[in-house]
């Protein structure tokens, strides 16, 4: 990425302001030393502005960017000492948004240990399979989860929010810290909604160029108050705890996203942005907006497809300051779209931000024309370093298989049809469950809906549209039927619609398709 570029967002973006003489060279010392991990970001943000609110959580507790980073370090003090915490060990963290998911990050960064983002929606069992495969040496976790732990590996350090506390008060004084002889990683579970999670290993920044290709896209400023309403386990809900320290900004935190407690806490605490995932959007619409509206800039959304007339509804209630990334685990991100984009074109992806290759391919690896279908190749900054099993994703000519299908259209706007063993088959014909899907979330009864792919013993397999609809409203199957026909071609109308009280979801809010094909035995 260009300097002049790199220079002119930073600028814009409030970065580049002048600051106090000593502030700024022991912010720019604390990133040459400690590097770009949360922990050198944390570090940065403490040293130029050590007396700013850093996070704000529903328990009342709200902590400084010096008080976060002084927590932490006893915290990594008293693995260290106490539970014998090395460069290379393992700290997993089980826990909802709140400042001590982040101490145990920062902590595990500082000692040069990985840092190992669990699902707070996996089961005991996976949990035991997680711990196992990831070598998990502590596990800290938040004390509703106590239970669930039970069954861990006897080797496995459990650390609740109580013994967490215990050992941030215990740490002993010492010597200042110093940098690790390796870099701690940030491991991040795919989203398993087809099997178990994978630990993907995600990569350090090595400078201004990964937060250079967000924010340029994104208008977010030095100093703005974040709402996080993403999990922070999640790649999107990281990912914004990385730009929100980057840019010094005050982070709001609540363990549970509520569309009423979400909405008090954006005018309380007059928020400029938001993270989230699409599935809240959908739940803020379904509750009175409040008066006055609160004054948010940007509404950043990832994690899983905007469903069709999400986002103009909106924006017609909240202004438009919607953005839609579009990325996995794996490529970090591929695409944004900004508000007018969405505008245009609800569903789409929008366009690589500078810095990104974007590449639609066939399966012979050459470029297909748009308007075509192809799979979905990304190159960034930011791509993972492989899962921790050792199995890698496909790459070409220096570019990652997304694992998704989509096309291109004129204008050069992306649209991502599913992913690519999402797409079935039916009586010969290719069908993608998401062009329906799109549709049937656009029929006013309608809540939320899913559309899968189940045996057919016809046609190979047929569709099966699960619905959801809002209180008091009543479809007729049939009706359905007709309603797809009418725009869409006849094999890519459901044989099976099912109406369901909610549809089944992780905790970043995708649909757990395993749940939905349990229906057919």
């Amino acid at each position: 990425m260009d300097l002049p570029f790199i220079v002119a967002t930073l600028t814009r973006r409030g970065l580049l302001t002048p600051g106090r003489p000593i502030r700024v060279a022991s912010q720019l010392g604390a990133l040459r030393k400690w590097g770009w991990s949360l922990a050198g970001e944390l570090r940065q943000a403490a040293a130029r502005d050590p007396g700013r609110t850093a996070v704000i959580d529903e328990r009342g507790v709200e902590l400084t960017y010096q008080e976060l980073l002084d927590r932490a370090e006893r915290l990594a003090r008293s693995m260290r000492a106490g539970l014998g915490v090395q460069a290379g060990d393992r700290i997993g963290v089980l826990c909802r948004n709140h400042h001590g998911l982040i101490e145990a990050i920062v902590a595990a960064m500082l000692l040069g240990a990985d840092a190992v983002l669990v699902n707070t929606g996996l089961s005991a069992a996976q949990l035991t399979t997680v711990a196992e495969e990831q070598a998990l040496r502590v596990l800290v976790h938040d004390a509703e989860f106590a239970e669930r732990v039970l069954g861990l590996p006897a080797e496995v350090h459990r650390v609740d929010e109580r013994g967490q506390e215990e050992l941030i008060a215990g740490a002993l004084p010492g010597d200042q810290l110093q940098p690790p002889e390796r870099d701690g990683r940030t491991i991040v579970l795919t989203s398993g909604t087809t099997g178990t999670p994978k630990g993907a290993r995600r990569p350090t920044p090595h400078g201004f160029g990964p937060l250079v290709s967000i924010i340029d896209r994104i208008p977010l400023h030095t100093r703005d108050t974040v709402l996080i309403a993403a999990p922070l386990f999640h790649t999107w809900g990281y990912a914004a705890l990385q730009v929100a320290f980057a840019l010094r900004a005050t982070i709001v935190l609540h363990r549970r996203f509520d569309p009423a407690t979400t909405l008090a806490a954006l005018a309380t605490h007059r928020c400029d942005a938001m993270f989230a995932v699409p599935v809240m959007l959908q739940r803020l619409l379904e509750v009175p907006p409040p008066t006055p509206r609160p004054p948010l800039k940007v509404v950043a959304v990832s994690g899983s497809a905007l469903p069709g007339g999400l986002a103009p509804k909106f924006m017609d209630v909240y202004g438009d300051v919607l953005y839609n990334l579009y990325g996995s685990t794996e490529v970090s991100w591929a695409s944004i779209a900004g508000p007018a984009d969405l505008r245009q074109a609800p569903t789409t992806a929008g366009r690589p931000p500078h810095g990104t290759r974007l590449e639609l391919l066939d399966h012979a690896g050459e470029p297909v024309p748009d308007g075509r279908v192809g799979r979905i190749f990304v190159g960034n900054e930011m791509l993972f370093e492989g899962y921790t099993s050792g199995a890698h994703r496909e790459t070409h000519d220096g570019l990652l298989d997304t694992g998704d299908l989509g096309r291109v259209n004129a204008e050069g706007l992306l649209f991502v049809d599913g992913r690519a063993d999402d797409m079935i088959v039916s009586g010969g014909e290719n069908v993608f469950p998401s062009e329906v899907e799109d549709l049937l979330a656009q029929l006013p009864q309608v809540r939320e809906a899913a559309v899968i792919g189940v045996p057919d013993p016809e046609y190979g397999q047929r569709l099966a549209a699960f619905l959801a609809l809002h209180p008091g409203e009543t479809l007729d199957p049939q009706a359905v039927r007709e309603y797809v026909r009418h725009y869409l071609a006849r094999f890519s109308v459901p044989r099976d619609v099912i109406f369901v009280k909610y549809l089944p979801r992780n905790a970043t809010g995708k649909v757990l398709s395993r749940e939905l094909r349990r229906y057919y035995g």
